[in-house]
C-alpha cells in the first residue's frame, strides 16, 4: 500500500523534526564526545581490532547508536498512536453523524 505524496511528505518531515531534535540532546552529545574520544584511541595501535582503544569506542559507538534508535523508535510510536487516535476519532464522529436521522 503506497501513501498520498502529502502524507509521505508530512512523515518525512515529522522525521527532518524528531532526528534533529534527538541531533541536539544533551545527553546524546555528552555520549557521542565520549564516542569519538575513544575513536581517537584507535590510532595508537597497530592492529585497530585487537586493542582495547577499538574496543572502547566500538563499546560507546553501539551505545550511541542505541540511545538514538531507542528515541526514534519511541517518537515514532507516540506519533503512531497520536494518528491512530486522531483517525479513529474521526471515524467515529462520521459514524454517529450518519446514524442520526435527518430532521
Amino acid at each position: 500500500m503506497d501513501f498520498p505524496p502529502w502524507l509521505q511528505q508530512a512523515i518525512q518531515a515529522r522525521l527532518d523534526e524528531v532526528s534533529a531534535r534527538i541531533e541536539h540532546d544533551p545527553e546524546l552529545s555528552r555520549v557521542r564526545e565520549e564516542k569519538d574520544e575513544a575513536f581517537e584511541g584507535l590510532f595508537s595501535g597497530e592492529v585497530v581490532e585487537q586493542t582495547p582503544e577499538y574496543t572502547e569506542w566500538e563499546n560507546r559507538y553501539i551505545v550511541s547508536k542505541s540511545i538514538e534508535n531507542g528515541r526514534l523508535y519511541m517518537q515514532g510510536l507516540r506519533d503512531g498512536i497520536q494518528l491512530t487516535v486522531s483517525l479513529l476519532g474521526q471515524s467515529m464522529l462520521t459514524e454517529r453523524d450518519n446514524d442520526r436521522p435527518d430532521a
